[in-house]
């Protein structure tokens, strides 16, 4: 799973879309060995784009008329991007290790077709880089339907809370509140709360109650209002707890979570990620209980949130200010809280007739090997309705390349039955081959290289090995948002915009 540790507009469209779904599909296996996503690959031996690349960069072993393939397991986390703006905020840059490419573009709205099913809708297009010979920026795009909150199925949520020291430091415990109060509101009567606090050590605030009984809302109000930080943080304490209430009172039928609320810097009790993570993989494997993981705070344990989300089948998030608690508890409550698709991994394979060389940006620790692609005995990623997941690829065609460039597939297991289904779609030479920053390419496109190539550029400041050709410097970076703001009218684009702003004034000061 992870490591323990987040005025230029200017290029013809690109945008091929290709979708299909099938039910227990039978495509064949993976490849004959695991290729990691990370390096950059290719049929021959040829120097990278910077010259910077450290990574392995081999050929593949399978006849050369045979695809190459790419998979990795589904991530819809975005609390990298969100703490890096947080940091950028308040003056400083965040740490290279804490920046992930895919959180970064996963923070972004897309405009992907739902899928008329439960499945997902899959989405290939794509624009040539600049002057990079060759190069073009390949977006894979998956959707999932958004939710039916009428007829969704009860919410049973524990809540965790961190209520340390360290949270009582404006914009942590404070926020936690504003988060809770507005989940209390927004969640319906057949659905259940359960309130855990922990310091050094853990208790049961809140057991589970559904909410319309009597004044059930009232109370769990009265409960929220009444945390205060106390001592120091055993997470382990508070986790153990957290899960022993989430299986007594998990609901069949029901959407069963746990989510916690924290910093994540543990340092009471046990604080070894691995004994952690036991007790959640066993929640998880055996009872299906996901945990949802909400960061808050200026100084905030990234690793170690991102490796327990992982390992508990769920996703995180990062929230600073009380609109940012809002939208994450009503805004996407939905999202957030219900599943459409469990261990959903996806899979590209891509034609050595036209494709040169391949990179994926970002999901460097979400890497399943390709013949375990099919195997749903193998961890995945956990989906909900209205998510949408983009993995960006740096391509290189070969000269005068036509025809199929790549095909992408998802697989993943229905959440009530657990049955596998598949869903593919394809992309074409001639989709690529508008230029990327040109006022004809999707705009949503354009915000999602911007956004790659933010988090690019903040993980390689010191070393300048990134992972994508043509990058601009941050001041064409910062025009390139700012314009993408005025285009699409987009809140959250404008304060891309910013970040880099902000991040161009640093490092020039």
């Amino acid at each position: 799973m992870r490591r323990i540790t987040a005025a230029v507009l200017a290029t013809v469209a690109a945008g091929a879309v290709l979708t299909g779904c099938g039910a227990n599909a039978d495509r064949g296996s993976g490849g004959d060995r695991a290729q990691r996503p990370g390096p950059v690959r290719g049929a021959d031996d040829a120097p990278q784009w910077n010259g910077s690349e450290t990574g392995e960069d081999r050929g593949p072993e399978r006849a050369p008329d045979a695809s190459r393939l790419s998979t990795f397991a589904l991530d819809v986390d975005t609390a990298s991007y969100g703490y890096a703006k947080r940091r950028l905020d308040q003056g400083s840059l965040p740490s290279p290790e804490d920046v992930r490419h895919e959180e970064f573009v996963n923070s972004f709205r897309q405009d992907y077709p739902a899928p008329r099913g439960d499945g997902f809708s899959v989405t290939v297009d794509g624009a040539r880089i600049g002057d990079e010979e060759g190069w073009s920026l390949l977006r894979v795009g998956l959707a999932t339907r958004p939710a039916d909150e009428a007829n969704r199925p009860p919410a049973v949520l524990t809540f965790v809370v961190d209520v340390s020291g360290s949270m009582g430091d404006p914009g942590r415990l404070d926020l936690v509140q504003k988060a809770l109060r507005a989940a209390v509101g927004e969640l319906r009567d057949d659905d259940s709360l359960a309130v855990v606090t922990f310091s050094d050590r853990a208790r049961v605030a809140l057991p589970a109650t559904r909410l319309g009984a009597g004044d059930a809302r009232e109370h769990a109000l009265s409960v929220v209002d009444r945390l205060e930080p106390e001592d120091s943080t055993n997470l382990e304490a508070g986790l153990r707890t957290g899960y022993d209430v989430a299986l007594e009172s998990a609901r069949r039928g029901a959407t069963n979570r746990v989510v916690l609320l924290s910093d994540a810097l543990a340092n009471t009790g046990e604080t070894d990620p691995d004994a952690l993570l036991e007790r959640i993989d066993r929640a998880r494997s055996r009872h299906g209980i996901a945990l949802f993981g909400v960061g808050v705070g200026s100084e905030y344990g990234d690793e170690l949130m991102e490796r327990l989300v992982d390992k508990g089948d769920g996703h995180t998030s990062y929230v600073s200010t009380p609109a940012e608690a809002r939208a994450l508890f009503v805004d996407r409550l939905p999202v957030n809280i219900g599943l459409r698709a469990r261990d959903a991994k996806a899979q590209i394979s891509f034609d050595p007739r036209t494709v040169e060389r391949y990179r994926l940006i970002g999901f460097e620790n979400r890497a399943v090997a390709d013949e375990d692609f099919r195997d749903d005995r193998v961890d995945g990623g956990e989906v909900g309705p209205g998510h949408t997941v983009t993995a960006l690829y740096a391509v290189r065609l070969k000269a005068g390349a036509r025809g199929h460039v790549a095909t992408a597939t998802v697989r993943w297991l229905d959440p009530h039955d657990r049955s596998p289904h598949e869903a593919a779609g394809a992309v074409e030479a001639d989709r690529l081959a508008g230029r990327l920053w040109d006022a004809g390419t999707s705009p949503r496109l354009r915000v999602d290289a911007v956004a790659a190539y933010f988090a690019d550029a903040l993980r390689t400041y010191d070393t300048g090995d990134g992972q994508l050709p043509g990058a601009p410097g941050l001041a064409e970076l910062g025009d390139r948002a700012h314009a993408l703001a005025a285009t699409t009218e987009d809140p959250a684009v404008r304060d891309l915009a910013e970040a880099v702003d902000s991040a161009y004034a640093l490092r020039a000061g």
